[in-house]
């Protein structure tokens, strides 16, 4: 079974949690990247015309990303990385899952918060990985450890 981790980071955190889960997985990483990067003022969320706020403002918006070079077609399971923004995934992460084909595969959503959960983002995954099953999402902290991330892995239903 090949694995593929395709993590969105904006500030470190969710890149420094695929990569330890890279390696729990043994897994390929990639990082899915905006065309345009986000700046710091871009992603405060107490400003409304702040970048990230405007985008996440419209279900629609697809922002374009840097490449269409991820390996999704030769992997068999995609762990989806991102930060909550607004209780959901980035828009970004709409225009990953745009962009790909996930007929036949196994989407697993993880993500990092300050606590908040996936609230709509799992269906909103789950109507845009179309073809796909899409696993239940977990958070973790930044910081989780190989071992934790294997533990969790090991009680997935990948076969």
């Amino acid at each position: 079974m090949r694995k593929l981790i395709a993590y969105f980071s904006a500030s470190g955190s969710t890149e420094k949690l695929a990569g330890t889960l890279a390696s729990a997985a043994n897994a390929a990483l990639y990082e899915i990247r905006p065309a345009i990067p986000y700046e710091r003022k871009d992603l405060n969320w107490m400003d409304k015309k702040a970048r990230s706020t405007v985008e996440m403002q419209d279900p629609a918006c697809r922002p374009a990303l840097a490449d269409h070079a991820a390996p999704v077609a030769e992997a068999d399971v995609i762990f989806l990385g991102f930060p909550i923004w607004w209780y959901r995934e980035p828009s970004v992460i709409d225009s990953f899952l745009d962009t790909y084909d996930f007929t036949g595969k196994t989407v697993v959503p993880f993500f990092t918060s300050g606590g908040s959960q996936l609230g709509e983002g799992q269906g909103r995954i789950e109507k845009l990985a179309n073809g796909a099953r899409v696993l239940p999402g977990k958070r973790f902290s930044a910081r989780a450890s190989e071992d934790e991330l294997k533990n969790w892995i090991d009680t997935l239903p990948l076969e």
